[in-house]
C-alpha cells in the first residue's frame, strides 16, 4: 500500500491506548513529524503528564488547549436548548465533543503548516465520521490519516502488544479493557464485558457515580436559573458555563444521577452497547424541559420535539458544521427567548424529581386552569368546539350508518354475540 507523502501531521491525541501507539506508527509508516493536539474539555486528571508521554512516544510537541468554556457555552448549551437526546436515552456527550476537537485540530494543523490530520477512531465506529466531516467542512485540502483503517492491529489486545513492543506507557490492561471517553458532559464505557448486552455492568466499572444503593438517604434540593434557555445560576449564585456543569456533576455523582445503559444504532449500521454517566447533563436536561413546559405554547413545544429528534441525529452523525444544523439552531434560539426562570429539583437515589418551576414568562395561569368560576373561559363554549373538532368522525359515522345501519365501531348485536 503506497503512503501519502507528508512531512508533518497533527494527531488528535488523548493519551489513551489508541492515540498513544499511533505516534510511533505514524513515524514508522509515514516518516513524518508528529504534532499531538489535545483539547482540554474536562478530562481532569487524565491530562496529567500528557506532554511528557507524547514526547516519549516520539511526538515533536504537544499542543494542549483549555476549551472547557467554549465547549459548554458554544456546544453543550445550544444542544441543551434543542432538547436533543439520541434514541431516547443518549445525551450525546461524545458526539458533541468531536466537532470542537476537530475544529481546533484543523486550526493547529494550519498554524503548524501540517499537510495532514490524523485520528485514532476505529473503522467500525461513529467518531471517524464526526472527525472527518468536520475536516471536510473546515479545510478539505488537509489529508486524513486513519490508522485503524490501515494497520494490522485488530483488537485492544493487539494494541497493548504494540505499545509494549514500542515502550509506550498506557493505562489500559487486558484485565481492565474498557474503552472510555470523558469530558465535561459525560463519561462513557464501551468494550470488554459490555459487548455482551445480556451482562449487567460491573459496579467497579463506574468511575463517577455511586450506585443508587450507596447514595445518601437524605436527598439534595437545588435550584437552577435559566436565561433564554441557558443555565446561568445554581442556588441563586451565577456561574460560568463550565463551572456550572462541573458543580452539577459533583452533586449528581453523589446521588447516583445519570447512569444510562444503551444498545444504540451506530451511524455505520451496526448496533453497539454503551454505558454512560451523565450526572450534570441529566439534571440540566430535565430542568430545561420543565421550564419549557410553562414558557412555550403547545404548538411550538410539540413542533420543537420533532426538531429535537432531527437535531440529535445531526449531532450523532457529526453534522455540526452544516447549514441545516445552523438553521435549526436559529429556530431553537427564537423559541428560547421566553425560557427564563428557575426550576427547583430534588436529587434522590438516582432520581431527579421536579419540585417547582417559575417564570415571569409563564403561560400557565391558575385563574385560567382552575375548575372554579373564572372570567376568561365559558365552559359552554366547549360544546361548539367539540362539535367542530369531532366533525370528521361524525361525518364518517353518519355515512356508515346510511349504508349499513351501523358504524364500524358499533357494539355487536345480541344475535352476533357467541354464547357458551
Amino acid at each position: 500500500m503506497s503512503r501519502l507523502k507528508i512531512k508533518k501531521a497533527v494527531l488528535a491525541y488523548s493519551g489513551g491506548l489508541d492515540t498513544s501507539i499511533i505516534v510511533p506508527w505514524l513515524r514508522d509508516q509515514y516518516q513524518c513529524e508528529v504534532v499531538c493536539f489535545c483539547a482540554d474539555i474536562g478530562q481532569g486528571e487524565e491530562l496529567s503528564g500528557l506532554e511528557a508521554k507524547a514526547l516519549a512516544s516520539g511526538a515533536s510537541k504537544l499542543v494542549l488547549m483549555d476549551l472547557r468554556q467554549e465547549f459548554a457555552a458554544d456546544f453543550l448549551f445550544p444542544m441543551l436548548q434543542a432538547g436533543a437526546v439520541y434514541e431516547g436515552k443518549y445525551l450525546l456527550g461524545t458526539s458533541i465533543a468531536r466537532p470542537l476537537i476537530a475544529q481546533w485540530q484543523v486550526r493547529v494543523a494550519e498554524a503548524e503548516g501540517a499537510e495532514a490530520v490524523a485520528h485514532g477512531c476505529t473503522g467500525k465506529g461513529n467518531d471517524q465520521v464526526r472527525f472527518e466531516l468536520t475536516y471536510k467542512a473546515l479545510n478539505p485540502g488537509l489529508k486524513v490519516i486513519a490508522p485503524w483503517r490501515e494497520w494490522d492491529i485488530r483488537s485492544r489486545e493487539d494494541a497493548l502488544a504494540y505499545a509494549q513492543a514500542h515502550q509506550v506507557p498506557v493505562s489500559a490492561t487486558l484485565r481492565s479493557i474498557y474503552s472510555r471517553d470523558r469530558n465535561l458532559w459525560h463519561l462513557s464505557h464501551e468494550g470488554g464485558p459490555l459487548e455482551n448486552p445480556a451482562q449487567e455492568p460491573e459496579e467497579a466499572m463506574f468511575q463517577w457515580t455511586v450506585s443508587p444503593q450507596q447514595a445518601p438517604e437524605l436527598g439534595l434540593e437545588l435550584e437552577i436559573g435559566f436565561e433564554q434557555g441557558i443555565p446561568v445560576s445554581l442556588d441563586g449564585r451565577r456561574m460560568a458555563p463550565a463551572a456550572l456543569v462541573e458543580a452539577l456533576n459533583v452533586a449528581g455523582t453523589q446521588h447516583a444521577i445519570g447512569r444510562v445503559d444503551l444498545v444504540e444504532n451506530r451511524l455505520v449500521g451496526m448496533k453497539s452497547r454503551g454505558v454512560y454517566e451523565t450526572p450534570g447533563g441529566t439534571i440540566l436536561w430535565l430542568a430545561h424541559r420543565e421550564l419549557e413546559s410553562i414558557c412555550l405554547d403547545r404548538d411550538t413545544a410539540h413542533y420543537k420535539e420533532h426538531v429535537a429528534l432531527d437535531y440529535a441525529e445531526m449531532v450523532y452523525y457529526g453534522k455540526w458544521f452544516t447549514t441545516l444544523r445552523e438553521s435549526l439552531q436559529a429556530f431553537i434560539a427564537e423559541t428560547q427567548k421566553t425560557v427564563t426562570g428557575w426550576v427547583r429539583l430534588k436529587l434522590y437515589k438516582g432520581n431527579v424529581i421536579v419540585i417547582g418551576r417559575d417564570s415571569v414568562e409563564s403561560l400557565y395561569r391558575e385563574d385560567f386552569a382552575t375548575f372554579g368560576q373564572d372570567e376568561v373561559y365559558n365552559q359552554r363554549d366547549a360544546e361548539g368546539f367539540i362539535n367542530l373538532f369531532g366533525l370528521p368522525m361524525k361525518v364518517r359515522a353518519m355515512r356508515e350508518l346510511s349504508e349499513t345501519g351501523r358504524t364500524r365501531y358499533a357494539a355487536p348485536r345480541p344475535a352476533e354475540i357467541q354464547r357458551d
